[in-house]
């Protein structure tokens, strides 16, 4: 029993963690068996969490497990402003509805990894929307212009003459002093984050509470093998995404990201995954993944599915059906009326990269006038299919 909580600890301490402040303070705490207030935000910018979510989703159920206080800050407030970092220019600002649903999906899809029912879901909007100007000129007081400018990705954007907003400029103070709401001791959070979860340390004591200590969570590479996983750049793997779309993307991710996906997104015996061959461990990595969102037996069948299409050239055996009219259509049009393509100008690369293919046949010509009918097949890319009824 002793040896499994050492061991539990140790995963804590290590698995995909980039750093920790104030290390040490945060070791004899934890194994001092004291049950900690650990905070995570996150701003419900859009309804969808994909696997770079699951890093600190993943970490917060090993907290959980060893009995901690997990509190799941959602950032309905600062989502209406937009968190500034890594970015290069001002976001547009989100309604209030558009929050309201994004929140909704965001729980649903953290329970695929954390016991909700244990876990504190606050909104920040509960301090923000009641907070008094005297009082927040107060907090601002509290912290220098020098401070703030400091972020790298304010220095970037001031040494290049690009515009930030005051409301930019003010969130990691925002989120800072969320954590003295919160009376947070730790609060966990991609690399990204590290400066704002640091401000949250010194607006504490300024507020004369005990500095958090701050566990930053090693990034995510999207399946360009490029960037971090981002819905912005469209490399992610989303955890609601289908368990047939999951497993493909998985599948396609480059091979020198699979014990990266291994360490950051499952929590498998990494000394027993490295006796794989290459191959079999993509493979393994892919069932893993989709089992925990979709559960084993929904894996396997994921991987049969990958293997009738990719492997034995054949058409999925579900395929999603979409009603058109038109008896013929310029391919371009065909393509967005059949939501293969947002716009006539991202069907045209598609056609022209030969990523399109009517009833198994490439199509390379844009200009092409497609006599439609029912049953008709259409592919685009490896994992897109859609069949035309009438």
């Amino acid at each position: 029993m002793m040896e499994s909580f050492k061991q539990k600890i140790n995963q804590v301490l290590n698995r995909g963690v980039d750093e920790i402040i104030e290390k040490q303070h945060f070791i004899k705490r934890i194994r001092a068996g004291e049950k900690l207030r650990i905070k995570f935000g996150i701003d419900p910018t859009s309804p969808y969490l994909h696997l770079g979510h699951s890093i600190p989703l993943l970490k917060l159920k090993e907290f959980q497990e060893l009995g901690h206080h997990i509190i799941f800050l959602i950032g309905d407030f600062t989502a209406r402003i937009g968190d500034p970092s890594g970015r290069t220019s001002s976001r547009a600002p989100l309604s209030q509805k558009d929050v309201r649903e994004n929140m909704k999906k965001y729980k649903q899809q953290a329970a695929k990894i954390l016991n909700m029912n244990k876990v504190e879901v606050r909104y920040n909007s509960e301090w923000w929307d009641k907070i008094r100007l005297g009082e927040f000129m107060k907090l601002a007081a509290k912290v220098t212009y020098s401070q703030v400018s400091q972020r790298a990705d304010f220095k970037k954007r001031l040494a290049e003459d690009e515009d930030f907003t005051v409301e930019e400029f003010m969130y990691p103070i925002l989120q800072g002093y969320d954590s003295v709401v919160l009376e947070a001791d730790l609060e966990i959070g991609g690399i990204d984050q590290k400066f704002n979860m640091l401000m949250g340390r010194r607006i504490q004591k300024k507020y004369q509470q005990k500095p958090q200590d701050v566990m930053t969570l090693k990034l995510l590479v999207g399946v360009d093998g490029e960037r971090k996983m981002s819905k912005t750049f469209g490399n992610f793997i989303g955890i609601a995404e289908s368990p047939q779309t999951q497993y493909g993307k998985i599948m396609s991710i480059p091979d020198k990201l699979v014990d990266d996906y291994f360490e950051l997104c499952t929590r498998g015996s990494l000394k027993e995954i490295k006796k794989l061959s290459r191959r079999n461990k993509k493979a393994e990595l892919a069932r893993k993944i989709v089992s925990i969102y979709s559960g084993g037996k929904t894996a396997e069948e994921a991987e049969k599915e990958f293997s009738r299409v990719f492997k034995e050239k054949k058409l999925p055996s579900k395929i999603p059906t979409i009603r058109v009219k038109e008896k013929e259509l310029n391919i371009l049009d065909l393509l967005v009326i059949v939501k293969m393509s947002s716009s006539r100008a991202e069907a045209k690369r598609l056609v022209e990269q030969a990523g399109v293919k009517i009833n198994g046949k490439i199509e390379k010509d844009w200009k092409k006038v497609v006599e439609i009918e029912s049953g008709e097949i259409i592919q685009a890319g490896k994992r897109r299919f859609i069949k035309i009824v009438q």
